[in-house]
């Protein structure tokens, strides 16, 4: 169970993963050692499971965001989710889902033309549903 002060220390830390300890525990109002502390304790108990990058997509050539509902055609996932994988430079995220669809998958692509080679490949394995994000 968290504390409170666990608490403020992730809030922080999801703010800006970079930041110092001596500048966490300013912040949550401990020392800069008991914070780092109480982040060793946290990354330990698998609380904090690691530290990521924010990109800014556009700025490296992905400015098409779209989200895609899956639909499986076969019982057998295995092929889709090895194709899935071997498209990681665009699949940014999925997740096996219940309701409409078997997974939701978020992908950035360089292009509207990138878009449609990648879904002209996935309807080999599923029928999809393509959502872009406008905003």
């Amino acid at each position: 169970m968290l504390d409170p002060t666990d608490q403020r220390i992730l809030e922080e830390l999801a703010k800006d993963g970079r930041m110092s300890m001596k500048k966490l525990g300013e912040n949550v109002h401990l020392t800069g050692q008991a914070a780092a502390n109480r982040v060793m304790r946290l990354e330990e108990e698998e609380v904090i499971e690691g530290y990521t990058v924010r990109l800014n997509y556009r700025k490296i050539g992905y400015s098409v965001h779209a989200f895609i509902t899956i639909f499986t055609k076969s019982p057998d996932h295995r092929p889709l989710l090895s194709f899935i994988e071997s498209q990681r430079p665009y699949v940014m995220n999925h997740f096996k889902i219940s309701g409409e669809g078997c997974y939701l998958m978020e992908g950035r692509f360089p292009s509207n033309e990138d878009l449609d080679k990648f879904l002209n490949a996935l309807n080999g394995y599923a029928n999809y549903k393509l959502s872009i994000v406008i905003k």
